[in-house]
């Protein structure tokens, strides 16, 4: 599996291609449907992914669903992969988790270094509590593609969730 990190729009929200023989998905569309397209145009794109609503991940989305023919959602047949709901910056916020390949996609809710805020419309200190509970049980050596800024190692983090909140 081959994965590009293309930084898009004002925030630079994280936008995902994750190819697999000559088929794509886009994880967060966040801005900059060209520059995206880029990066895709040997692919067949299969699915188009969220991992949450807010306007920095999702401001290509519909330009990209109507070129695509294409609904977003949380299953494309092509790939195998685990939503977990980790709810805690926003109600709706989701880790996509690939446990053969040890790789999270975690939107806004887990950085290097730090966690996603809460004090935004339906987040919530005790969902993200919750969520980095549930997030524990995966493998220390799993790579996380975070929203924001540069990956990390989620058993780096597990040794950081008691100060995050």
């Amino acid at each position: 599996m081959k994965i590009t990190c293309i930084p898009v729009g004002d925030l630079e929200a994280n936008c995902y291609i994750v190819e697999k023989e000559k088929k794509a998905i886009i994880i967060d569309p966040g801005d900059e449907a060209e520059k995206i397209e880029e990066f895709i145009k040997d692919c067949n794109v299969v699915g188009i992914l969220l991992t949450h609503n807010h306007f920095d991940h999702t401001g290509a989305l519909a330009y990209l669903e109507k070129k695509y023919n294409l609904k977003h959602n949380n299953r494309v047949k092509e790939f195998d992969y685990e939503i977990i709901n980790t709810p805690g910056h926003s109600k709706d916020s989701i880790t996509i988790y690939f446990e053969k390949e040890k790789i999270m996609f975690t939107g806004d809710f887990l950085f290097q270094g730090t966690i996603g805020r809460m004090d935004l419309p339906s987040g919530s200190k005790e969902d993200m509590k919750n969520s980095l509970d549930l997030i524990k049980k995966y493998p220390d050596d799993t790579k996380i593609y975070p929203g924001h800024g540069p990956s990390t190692i989620l058993g780096i983090e597990k040794e950081r969730f008691d100060y995050y909140l």
